[in-house]
């Protein structure tokens, strides 16, 4: 493996460019006007431009090939063509149409690189800031305002995705385009990853193991990394954003640079946050914990080549609340907690020949994970290293036709240092090719693909035969055949119908097979089963969406079935003290979507009305319900976009409120839930003073102080509520 790599970075350095085009335009508006600062990108090289007050762009160096131009500015529709870059300087003139609606973002999560509105998969795209100017306190509270998605949590500091109903390694998180792995197994194992230098985030709402294996089978969270600096700028920015509940603190400080081949960017964010506070004025204790986090990316691009590495350290300092801790500090943890190291590497190559591209990713993580129940007693001390690869090959186009080959895999590591055992030391290792096309015709776009995956996993003996804690070593091998086909087609103007039918697959983890001790996180005694089958699934995914200037429609409808479903259930035992569960298998069905309008009425462009409304039920074979099935939800949004004068622009102001219905459809281990409503507020903009300019927003979360508990709470089994009000005062200023 390591000599395989070595030659592909080596290969990556060794190409020579050659071929030298340049692309000229002129944009304008329909009635001819030339466009200013119109947002030209080339997304497949990495370029962008600012169209002049002549509304022409320009670029240079520029390799042989097909390749797709974005044109986006603010108040004017979202266009892309495709450009054929065969000669020495190629002419294109564009007409940007005047719309108030939403910009059509491009969608890297999948392997065709479509605008949303071109793609046949539905790709929700949700970008950071907007996710913040909503409330968000965290990336995964960001997350869960994503009709479709929700959040496992344990107070503010620990909160894990769900898509669906379906959480944990069912759902992929990918972010620097490489898989993250960090032992995210366990319901109180976060995200692990902070918003600091995170530029958008694109949910696949479905089984997506035909472009990313095993663990896909619930959906995917791509994350998308900062942009470098155009090219010849020096830019930075300060971020800075205060919360009143937990009396905490968010600092970010970013830079980057950029010149004709190279680039650079280096961002550094602390977080420190106090127990968060209900609503009758008590806090709850040891919910508190301190985030650090560090990223630094550097860039190459020549006409035929482009290499791309990112890094980025997070530690988590994180308090596990229990009943009889003593509150005592303020901001530092108490014990239990959680302390974790994250280092994650990632490079991405590609490479451009005349009609073909080869796009390569290598990555490696290395998570340190501690558990401490007191000073310098570690309950779990785990280390898991991961190597892993992705190599996508663009065969040429024919026509209408786009097809992709490509091969994934890894090697994971887990190695135990601590004085309990969760789950043995053992190897994983993944292998998987794919083939998948795309053929547009008219108003039609087809997808179809076809992938094969293998896993063995080989786990090593630990303790004594017959005693408690003894672990057989095992060794097992798990493969699978997945297939996906889609189609898109506009059924009148303005009206997208979608249909995906998609296979998934998800091996059982190492903690299901092996797990032979005390959670610490989740006060069981866990037993694994060596031998549980495959998670199989098939969705049928039904999107239809309609959209004009003025007004937005969208309904997403699923139908998933799982084979061999693998959940938890108590056996009647007690083992050192805790209640002893074991690792089972049933089929399953989840079913439900979403529904949702945005509605910005002519001529009061400045007024928007958002809403959605989002189920999801999850069953067994036999009618009992499946555990950690989030409850359905209501939301309502009424914003309004406004400018002051030239000391304010960009403003905005924002109403929300959210019904979550009561939540009796639950599994026999767990208790139902009340309904609820929140109401929260938002307000910003950019304000400009003299030469000085920056970014003012403020949130106000749970605005009435309501007191509730979430049914995916994992405090709700002591009763404790959710956190009360929040106000969220946060200031970006650019340079």
């Amino acid at each position: 493996m390591k000599s395989y790599l070595t030659t592909l970075v080596l290969l990556g350095f060794s190409i020579i460019a050659f071929g030298q085009n340049k692309l000229i335009g002129t944009i304008t508006d329909p009635h001819n006007k030339p466009l200013e600062n119109v947002t030209v990108s080339l997304p497949e090289l990495h370029k962008e431009a600012f169209s002049d007050a002549n509304g022409t762009f320009t670029f240079e160096n520029l390799a042989d090939g097909d390749f797709s131009v974005t044109f986006s500015s603010i108040g004017y529709a979202n266009k892309t063509v495709t450009v054929a870059l065969n000669q020495k300087e190629t002419t294109v003139t564009v007409i940007l149409e005047e719309t108030s609606t939403h910009m059509d973002e491009l969608i890297v999560s999948t392997v065709f690189n479509k605008l949303q509105s071109q793609n046949v998969m539905k790709v929700e795209h949700q970008s950071v800031k907007e996710l913040q100017q909503k409330g968000a306190a965290t990336l995964v509270e960001g997350l869960a305002k994503i009709p479709g998605v929700a959040q496992i949590s344990t107070g503010t500091s620990i909160g894990k995705p769900v898509i669906r109903g379906l959480s944990g390694n069912r759902v992929l998180v990918y972010s620097q385009g490489i898989r993250m792995e960090n032992q995210q197994f366990g319901e109180e194992h976060g995200l692990g990853m902070s918003d600091a230098g995170v530029e958008s985030v694109e949910v696949i709402k479905g089984p997506a193991s035909l472009l990313y294996g095993s663990d896909a089978l619930g959906g995917v969270l791509y994350f998308n990394p900062e942009k470098f600096a155009k090219t010849n700028t020096f830019t930075g920015n300060f971020n800075q954003k205060v919360f009143s509940n937990t009396q905490g603190s968010n600092t970010s400080l970013g830079i980057k640079t950029s010149t004709d081949n190279w680039k650079f960017l280096t961002r550094a964010s602390y977080s420190t946050h106090a127990d968060y506070k209900i609503p009758d004025g008590d806090r709850i204790t040891n919910t508190r914990f301190i985030e650090k986090d560090y990223k630094i990316g550097i860039g190459y691009s020549t006409v035929k080549y482009q290499s791309e590495f990112r890094y980025n350290y997070n530690n988590l300092n994180i308090g596990l609340p229990e009943t009889d801790i003593e509150p005592s500090n303020f901001r530092t943890p108490l014990y239990p907690k959680q302390d974790i190291d994250n280092h994650m590497l990632s490079l991405h190559q590609k490479y451009f020949f005349k009609n073909s591209k080869l796009e390569a990713d290598l990555g490696y993580i290395f998570n340190n994970r501690k558990e401490l129940e007191a000073q310098d007693e570690i309950a779990l001390h785990m280390k898991l290293k991961t190597a892993s690869y992705n190599l996508k090959y663009y065969l040429p186009k024919s026509g209408n036709l786009e097809t992709i080959i490509g091969i994934q895999g890894l090697r994971q590591t887990n190695k135990n240092n601590g004085e309990e055992l969760l789950i043995p030391d053992a190897t994983t290792n993944d292998f998987g090719a794919l083939i998948t096309s795309n053929y547009e015709w008219k108003k039609h776009s087809f997808q179809a693909g076809i992938r094969y995956d293998t896993r063995k996993i080989d786990s090593e003996a630990h303790g004594v035969f017959g005693e408690d804690g003894y672990f057989a070593p095992i060794s097992k091998t798990f493969e699978s055949f997945n297939t996906s086909l889609g189609y898109k087609t506009k059924l009148i103007d303005n009206l997208t119908l979608r249909l995906n039918l998609a296979s998934g697959f998800r091996a059982p983890n190492l903690a299901e097979l092996t797990s032979n001790g005390v959670h610490e996180g989740s006060n069981r005694y866990e037993i694994g089963n060596a031998n549980l089958k495959n998670e199989q699934n098939f969705q049928t995914d039904l999107n239809l969406e309609y959209g004009n200037a003025h007004f937005e429609f969208f309904a997403n409808g699923f139908y998933n079935h799982i084979t061999n479903y693998i959940f938890l259930a108590p056996n009647g035992t007690i083992i050192d003290s805790n209640n002893a569960y074991d690792y089972l298998q049933d089929n399953a069905a989840l079913y439900g979507g979403e529904v949702g309008i945005h509605f910005h009425p002519h001529p009061l462009d400045w007024l928007h009305y958002v809403s959605s409304f989002e189920t999801v039920t999850g069953k067994k074979d036999n009618g009992d319900h499946l555990p950690l099935i989030p409850a359905n939800k209501f939301s309502n949004t009424l914003r309004t976009e406004f400018d002051l004068q030239n000391w304010f622009k960009k403003g905005y102001a924002l109403i929300n409120v959210d019904y979550v219905f009561k939540q009796n459809n639950i599994s026999a281990f767990e208790t139902s839930s009340m309904d609820y409503c929140l109401v929260n507020l938002g307000f910003g903009g950019t304000v400009s003073l003299g030469k000085s300019k920056f970014d003012l927003s403020v949130n106000a979360n749970n605005l009435l102080n309501k007191t509730y508990i979430a049914h995916l709470s994992r405090l709700k089994t002591d009763g404790i509520p959710n956190m009360g009000r929040n106000l969220v005062l946060g200031i970006n200023f650019n340079f």
